[in-house]
């Protein structure tokens, strides 16, 4: 008879092979995470059947935990550009409070692993933004651009005011603002 799983030994797991990831990268053994996590390497495939899954997990988790830092408070009915300030605020906040998960993110987002349904569900926590993002651009400039292509601009445009923020703390404020001016410039 398995031994039932526990929560904490799951979010262990995940949140140990967020820091390997961001220090070893995603071909880090599966022996390293469980070592992280202070579980038997046996336990991790207890909890996720293989590095894949696993990768796939902590995707969605990272995506979700970006998602609601995001989404935090969002007021519908308040103008498009102060609500994507809200939610540009938010993100910018969850980048600079956790740069591991950040990291980790960035490097699941380009793994092969991560499934279609994987990459579509973490889309789905998105959804409010994108459909934000989409209102914006349907009335702005961007109207015929693709909105893959929009959504790469906020990407790269957040990536970079994520950076300038890491390297200016004290002016970390100022760098996100001037982030978002660009990205509104591009989208509106």
């Amino acid at each position: 008879m398995s031994r039932p799983r526990s929560d904490e030994k799951r979010k262990a797991i995940l949140d140990a092979a967020t820091r390997v990831i961001v220090t070893q990268g995603l071909s880090a053994p599966t022996a390293g995470i469980a070592k992280e996590a202070g579980v038997a390497n046996g336990s991790l495939f207890t909890y996720f059947e293989t590095k894949a899954e696993l990768f796939n997990q902590l995707y969605l988790e990272l995506k979700a935990d970006m998602a609601n830092a995001a989404l935090t408070d969002l007021r519908p009915g308040v103008d498009p550009r102060q609500q994507l300030f809200q939610v540009w605020q938010r993100w910018m906040a969850w980048a600079m409070a956790c740069p591991d998960k950040r990291r980790a993110l960035a490097q699941l987002d380009v793994y092969g692993e991560i499934t279609p349904e994987t990459r579509a569900a973490g889309h789905r926590t998105m959804a409010a933004i994108a459909d934000l993002l989409e209102d914006i651009r349907t009335h702005g400039s961007m109207r015929k651009v693709p909105m893959g292509f929009v959504v790469a601009l906020l990407n790269s445009i957040a990536e970079a005011t994520i950076l300038a923020m890491a390297q200016d703390p004290a002016h970390a404020r100022k760098r996100s603002n001037e982030g978002f001016d660009a990205l509104w410039r591009a989208v509106a």
